[in-house]
């Protein structure tokens, strides 16, 4: 038995006439034979706390926009329902590489898992390659006190290890990948050098891989300009523009599958697979920062069931754990899926894995696999999802439906996850026992200091705030995904948590001690939102340390080098209450403290 999730699709989509697309999407094989019209409802998940081996979970469950779906009872299962003929045109293989970090000192296992990618696509049906970003390795690897990421050299090397693969392939760029700020003084500098050295026209891509099937990757083009921290994955205005007109010019009822690529997965895809320091600094979603465009892609995804599936890496995270694979249903995702790639070099990698992702379909579905350079690069099938054009959705009668569905199957189970090495981010449901409902008044009578879920709530001005992790975390109102840390470990182990009338019609969030006279008011910040920006652009931080390090020589060659010199610095702005300039401290401080 296998282990499938199915649903009756419930979507109607009213679409506006399309108008003329403005950005071409190329072919590079005959498009003659078309594929049959796939209507693929969203895919919802079980109610069943985790996916496990044994896993016997057959409930019905209603989605919040009235689909049903059915998890059936049974083992996991190694083969894969999806059935390959050889000569079948609308067979195509992508390959998909995550963040590389090429080191020019350190590339054994980058070549090796060139090798081994070769080794799939040399002979696969359709094969495309997609480079995730984040190309060169964000350190000083030339001995020039410079990152090695975003400058000429390093793309120079990456394009010659690219031209290496036997396939053709398109790059999506990363939050490493304008990196060069001593070799270009604006990111339209660094981005006109990445696109042309990289052989691209536009940071964005559109390839038709096989009959009806589009590739559509979107890259970066921020980092000197970024507001907050300059890791964030951010892709301009005029992408999203173009992003929204490519999806619709290519619709579902026409026969089109779509898959997308991101150096960042996008907010509202449930992906769990994250890293802590991704979260908390605010850079863990595509447009992370911006509350309007972060909310776009999955917008469209809603809107658009020809949108099968969405690849991204960013997090050096491997396959192996709960939702690194998140399919669509709670929180409303379309009809895609969702899925972490990993890395494929040891140095680069956050848990010791060294994985690659590959997805091998046709018009019928397609599988969602790991290439596993540890092991050679073998290939093992993770999840296969297929299309049908009637559902079964109940597990008693087995009544068919006539509407279209989506079906997941899942090759195995997961492994359980390491606090320490990753952030399995908890995302709240409506009605969930978790939940305290909005404006809870008084002491959160809770252990805000446990690793576990704690609860989660809504002030009265819609933020939505949870204990989890040890710390408060913000989650974006209308996906629930995680925006940022609120308060940190080291604050909530020795206080207790109150939300408060403030007197104004509004809520206060309050830290407060038995023992202690203090009590903290967690002010927002001014746009509203509660989780803490403090991490500035990168490119600041590093000029700001390398005055640091130039005081303290300056200082040694004035007073001698014995002097045991403790550099300060002072900074602006303040953040104070204080109305007047003069009533204002400019004390330094020490900027490691």
């Amino acid at each position: 038995m296998v282990h499938a999730t199915m649903i009756r699709s419930t979507v109607s989509t009213v679409r506006a006439p399309i108008a003329p697309l403005s950005v071409r999407c190329r072919s590079g094989r005959p498009t003659a034979v078309s594929t049959p019209v796939v209507v693929v409802a969203a895919v919802r998940r079980p109610s069943c706390p985790t996916r496990t081996a044994s896993l016997t979970c057959a409930r019905l469950d209603v989605a919040r926009r009235g689909s049903v779906a059915v998890a059936a009872a049974g083992d996991f299962v190694a083969e894969s329902p999806l059935v390959f003929e050889e000569n079948d045109p609308s067979n195509f293989t992508i390959a998909i590489l995550g963040d590389l970090h090429i080191d020019p000192r350190d590339l054994a296992h980058t070549y090796e898992g060139r090798d081994h990618m070769n080794a799939i696509l040399k002979d696969a049906p359709n094969p495309f390659l997609v480079s995730l970003g984040d190309l060169g390795e964000s350190k000083d690897c030339t001995e020039s006190k410079q990152l090695y990421a975003g400058t000429t050299d390093c793309f120079k090397l990456v394009r010659d290890y690219l031209d290496g693969f036997v396939s053709k392939y398109d790059i999506v760029g990363g939050n490493h990948d304008l990196e060069g700020i001593d070799e270009f003084q604006t990111d339209e500098e660094n981005l006109a050098a990445y696109l042309s050295i990289l052989g691209k026209e536009t940071p964005q891509f559109c390839h038709e891989v096989a009959p009806k099937v589009l590739v559509i990757g979107l890259g970066s083009t921020q980092f000197r300009t970024a507001e907050f921290t300059s890791h964030e994955v951010a892709v301009d205005a005029a992408q999203i523009e173009w992003f929204v007109k490519t999806v619709e010019a290519h619709p579902e009822e026409d026969g089109w599958s779509i898959f997308c690529f991101s150096h960042a997965p996008i907010i509202g895809s449930a992906l769990r697979v994250l890293q802590e320091c991704h979260v908390v600094n605010g850079c863990c979603w595509l447009n992370h920062n911006d509350k309007v465009a972060s909310k776009k892609f999955i917008q469209t995804v809603r809107a658009n069931p020809q949108i099968k599936g969405w690849f991204s890496g960013h997090f050096h995270l491997s396959h192996d754990y709960e939702d690194s694979i998140t399919f669509p249903g709670g929180n409303n995702r379309g009809s895609c899926v969702f899925a972490q790639t990993g890395v494929m070099t040891a140095r680069s990698s956050r848990d010791g894995r060294r994985h690659s992702r590959l997805v091998r379909g046709n018009s019928e579905g397609f599988q969602v696999c790991t290439v596993d350079h540890s092991k050679g690069g073998a290939v093992r099938l993770d999840a296969t999802i297929t299309y049908s054009d009637s559902c079964i959705i109940d597990p008693d009668s087995g009544a068919p439906d006539s509407g279209g569905c989506s079906v997941i199957t899942f090759a195995h189970a997961h492994e359980d996850y390491d606090h320490d090495k990753w952030f399995s981010a908890y995302l709240p449901e409506e009605g969930d026992d978790r939940y305290l409902g909005q404006s809870p008044r008084g002491t959160l009578d809770f252990d805000f200091s446990s690793r576990d879920p704690v609860c989660w709530w809504r002030m009265s001005d819609g933020a939505v705030l949870g204990g989890h992790n040890g710390m408060i975390i913000e989650y974006d109102p209308s996906t629930l995904a995680p925006l940022g840390m609120v308060v940190s470990r080291d604050e909530l182990e020795t206080k207790k948590v109150a939300v408060i009338d403030d007197q104004w019609g509004g809520d206060a969030l309050l830290l407060y001690s038995d023992e202690g006279e203090e009590v903290t008011v967690v002010q927002t910040n001014e746009d509203g939102s509660y989780w803490r920006k403090v991490v500035r652009n990168k490119m600041h931080r590093m000029k700001e340390m390398r005055r640091v390090a130039a005081a303290k020589d300056w200082i040694k060659s004035v007073k001698g080098e014995e002097t045991p010199a403790k550099v300060l610095s002072s900074y602006g702005p303040y953040i104070t209450t204080a109305g007047q300039v003069m009533g204002i401290s400019t004390k330094a401080i020490d900027p490691k403290a």
